[in-house]
């Protein structure tokens, strides 16, 4: 069906300004109207199947409008799809101008109010137009946060004529149309009792059991009616029972990542749709060059919902990209692909890069749950990024009120976890204890042990506060309504306990009972001590063995009575000879050998963890002489010959009087 040209309204739109339109308009064919709506307006709104019917409106507002105003429609603010990017990008072309001025004009208004003053003076349209229309108000209605319509719109005539029309015969309506109109009027209305979207939903019904709907209208049908009945509405398995027959070469990246979110609203059945999923993961690897950064953020979303944990090639290659367009990116698309990245564990040293510039330019403007997002991202994959940390460092004193205090943890942890002291570290713990003294209550007591817990880590210790997480009152909050306190919790107090004796003397308040301490800082998730790399171990005991004459002068995994593991102990005698280490008189000194392997450094870094280096400071408080071993020098050692000689500088140098 050829489109109706709007010949008397383009005498009201002076602003299109383009010769020779109404001779072009005549030669409009329907499947540019498709073609448009899916470039100008959303990828949603897009099918294969022809069919526009004309719209009239003859109501007295209307006419009055158009007679009255017809003059004053120009554009407000820039359009809304104003940037032309690589993945978003319309054809020009002298058929489809009258669309294109169409949709160049309804994207320019702000209001509801505006958009639906603009149609009304538009004596014909095609359905998907219509349709158009009504997600456009949509999109501004979610800028203002509510997408529901206030009551004056939805009670002015101007609105119930777009309505009426589509509510008349929606049998007439074309697929892209009836679909289009469908969500549209369920996202502004979201009565699912409502005449009209009963009517719309039948219709739809009828058509998807014909099996006459293409794959984008059984995208859009799928997301509507999860909106109006929720995801265990049982048409959903018919539609993706027919996406599934489908090629997926006919499917855009637009309608491969709506069958993700299809899916992913009910990930319970995610392992009766693996096969699917599998063909999906496998040719969404061609598409991702051509997503936008909303649908990136979408599609790793999806993935990590339904735990496609085998889709990593899919992972990374969606990271990449990423890199390019993180500029591009929301602040909660961008906090969703760092959940992705933090759920797949995956990194990548562009990315990081990337993201390092993205956080010091932006610092002060980023939204603080991105913040602490970001700062979870580097404390899970233990990148001791300095611009990052020093940026969020100085984003805290400057604004720290704006953070919650869940929010709050998870900036701070890692600073402790990965042993770091910004340059404004003094003003970053003077404005962090400001904060608990103000809302210490407001903080779940598990979350402000782990805070005052990676404090002490950097010798930044909680002393104003030991004495409350050390009271029996807290304690008993920290159980809650468990009978035990979890063992990485009762680790955490032992060590904060440890840390008031060694390290702050002049604290005279309560002290930990000893029911809550613990005997060895070794737990399952390795969160106070990092268990020694075996294989370091092993090249590092064949050295011991030739350079002391025997196995019988060390041992390996002793359990001090300070709760520590030592790698390695060295018994010395008052004159410094070694002893076997079965002996335990005359025992002068004890040498700690710490046998560092890559887990217990920051990632591609020397730097020691928090925990490891507090580890090594206690030890020598304690009167150990500590001797570190790092992997990275074992690794730089060719031969036998050399690692013994490496250890017997690292043990018997000048200043340590040791003898063997």
């Amino acid at each position: 069906m050829a489109l109706v040209t709007l010949r008397r309204n383009l005498y009201h739109l002076s602003d299109f300004r383009i010769h020779g339109a109404l001779a072009a308009l005549k030669t409009q064919q329907v499947n540019h109207v498709h073609k448009t709506v899916k470039e100008h307006l959303c990828p949603w709104f897009w099918s294969q199947h022809p069919g526009p019917i004309r719209v009239r409106f003859h109501h007295a507002h209307c006419k009055k409008f158009h007679s009255e105003n017809g003059n004053d429609l120009h554009p407000v603010g820039e359009p809304g799809f104003s940037q032309v990017h690589n993945w978003d990008r319309f054809e020009h072309s002298v058929k489809n101008v009258d669309e294109q001025m169409f949709y160049r004009k309804l994207n320019s208004f702000t209001s509801s109010g505006e958009i639906l003053r603009f149609v009304s003076t538009l004596e014909t349209l095609p359905d998907t137009m219509m349709a158009g229309a009504l997600h456009r108000i949509c999109e501004v209605e979610r800028k203002d946060g509510d997408q529901r319509l206030p009551k004056e719109i939805l009670e002015s005539s101007a609105f119930q004529a777009l309505c009426d029309r589509f509510g008349r015969d929606p049998s007439d309506l074309s697929n892209a149309g009836l679909v289009t109109a469908f969500q549209a009027l369920t996202l502004l209305c979201g009565d699912p009792q409502s005449h009209l979207l009963m009517n719309l939903e039948a219709e739809c019904q009828h058509r998807l059991e014909r099996g006459g709907l293409d794959v984008h209208s059984l995208c859009i049908l799928g997301e509507t009616l999860i909106k109006l009945h929720g995801p265990g509405c049982s048409t959903l398995d018919l539609i993706i029972y027919q996406l599934q027959g489908e090629s997926l070469e006919t499917f855009t990246p637009e309608d491969i990542v709506t069958v993700y979110r299809l899916l992913q609203a009910s990930p319970e059945k995610a392992d009766q749709q693996q096969r699917f999923l599998n063909k999906i993961n496998h040719f969404s690897l061609s598409l991702v060059s051509n997503l936008s950064p909303k649908l990136m953020s979408q599609m790793l979303t999806a993935l990590v919902v339904l735990d496609q944990t085998q889709a990593l090639p899919l992972v990374i290659k969606l990271s990449k990209y990423v890199v390019r367009h993180i500029a591009r990116f929301t602040s909660e698309e961008l906090r969703k692909v760092l959940e992705a990245l933090i759920y797949f564990g995956h990194s990548d040293r562009f990315f990081t890069e990337t993201l390092e510039q993205h956080v010091a330019s932006l610092c002060l403007t980023l939204d603080p749950e991105l913040v602490s997002r970001v700062m979870e991202y580097c404390s899970r994959k233990l990148i001791l990024s300095e611009p990052i940390f020093n940026a969020v460092a100085e984003t805290f004193v400057c604004q720290a009120e704006k953070f919650s205090p869940s929010q709050t943890a998870k900036l701070i942890e890692p600073f402790g976890k990965l042993n770091y002291l910004p340059p404004n570290a003094s003003a970053l713990f003077r404005k962090l204890e400001n904060m608990l003294l103000t809302h210490f209550n407001h903080f779940p007591p598990k979350t402000l042990l782990r805070l005052l817990h990676s404090c002490s880590l950097i010798e930044s210790h909680p002393v104003n506060f030991m004495a409350k997480i050390f009271s029996p009152y807290f304690l008993q909050q920290l159980q809650g309504a468990e009978s035990y306190l979890d063992r990485l919790s009762l680790a955490q107090l032992t060590q904060l306990f440890l840390t008031s004796i060694l390290e702050c003397p002049f604290y005279k308040g309560p002290k930990l009972l000893p029911k809550f301490q613990v005997k060895s800082f070794l737990t399952p998730c390795s969160s106070l001590e990092t268990p020694m790399d075996f294989h370091l171990y092993k090249s590092v005991m064949i050295g011991l063995i030739d350079l002391l004459g025997a196995r019988l002068y060390f041992s390996s995994k002793v359990l001090t009575p300070y709760c520590y593991t030592i790698d390695v102990e060295i018994k010395l005698d008052e004159d410094g000879f070694v002893l076997p280490f079965t002996i335990d008189e005359d025992v002068h000194k004890r040498v700690a050998l710490c046998i560092d392997g890559p887990k217990r450094f920051c990632l591609n870094s020397k730097h020691l963890l928090g925990k490891e280096a507090t580890k090594q400071r206690h030890l020598r408080l304690l009167g150990y002489q500590v001797v570190q071993i790092p992997y990275y020098e074992i690794e730089m050692l060719k031969s036998r010959l050399e690692l013994v000689d490496y250890l017997q500088g690292k043990l018997f140098s000048q200043n340590s009087g040791g003898h063997w």
